[in-house]
């Protein structure tokens, strides 16, 4: 009897080590073998990945028909000495004549936008080592930031003939100056003359930045939008 209990109690002790020591196994196989090693080309090159991935995903959409009209992130209102012009024109029955203005603003923003994927491009293909690495371990805006610094005046450049061009293939110069004059006609009310061009051209740049960044935010809070085996193997190392 005692000889039975004791190879009992043997088999007993023998099933739970060897079911402890495969469970332990299962763990110590997903324990990481030492800290992956990753280039420094490949940061460089997941950044640029990043950056382009932002510009490929958020320009085009400002580029397309209405895609600063019917976006409220980057919606180009009216400057503040023109919201009483809109109030008072709506109030006068006239919100048709106000929308117009409003959208032939975005359109023309639109129209400029299309022109700014050359000169992003060249900004992120010229970005170095040291670039790449300040911009991983940065803010969450950093590389929104990098790009505002490399072309934000070159896109102003480039964009305020393109935005004044599309004022005057539309005809929204004469709209504006319609506008306006009926405005200023209003009786109590200050004249307004506010250069619409360079307005629309800095809300246009601002529009830009802000949908780069929040792609950016996007790669660095989001699995799923490391659309590459690079993006997760380089924005891994942020999440540490």
């Amino acid at each position: 009897m005692l000889k039975q209990i004791l190879n009992n109690l043997f088999l007993i002790f023998f099933v739970f080590v060897t079911f402890s020591c495969g469970e332990l196994q299962q763990v110590i196989n997903q324990i990481p073998q030492g800290t992956p090693t990753i280039s420094n080309a490949d940061i460089a090159s997941g950044l640029q990945q990043a950056l382009n991935q932002g510009i490929e995903e958020q320009v085009s959409k400002l580029a397309a028909k209405n895609g600063f009209y019917s976006n409220d992130l980057v919606k180009i209102l009216l400057p503040d000495e023109l919201q009483k012009v809109d109030k008072t024109l709506r109030n006068l029955g006239l919100g048709d004549l106000a929308d117009q203005g409003l959208k032939l603003l975005n359109s023309a923003a639109e129209d400029a936008v299309k022109e700014a994927t050359p000169i992003f491009v060249n900004a992120v293909e010229s970005m170095t080592i040291n670039d790449a690495k300040s911009i991983l371990l940065g803010e969450n805006n950093a590389a929104t930031n990098y790009l505002i610094g490399q072309t934000g005046e070159q896109l102003y450049i480039k964009f305020k003939p393109i935005i004044n061009q599309s004022f005057e293939k539309v005809g929204a110069n004469q709209i504006w100056r319609n506008i306006i004059s009926k405005y200023n006609a209003v009786p109590f009310t200050n004249n307004v003359n506010p250069d619409l061009t360079d307005y629309v051209t800095n809300e246009a740049l601002k529009g830009v930045f802000v949908m780069i960044a929040g792609e950016e935010l996007a790669i660095r809070t989001r699995y799923s939008s490391r659309t590459t085996d690079l993006l997760k193997k380089v924005f891994a190392l942020q999440d540490r």
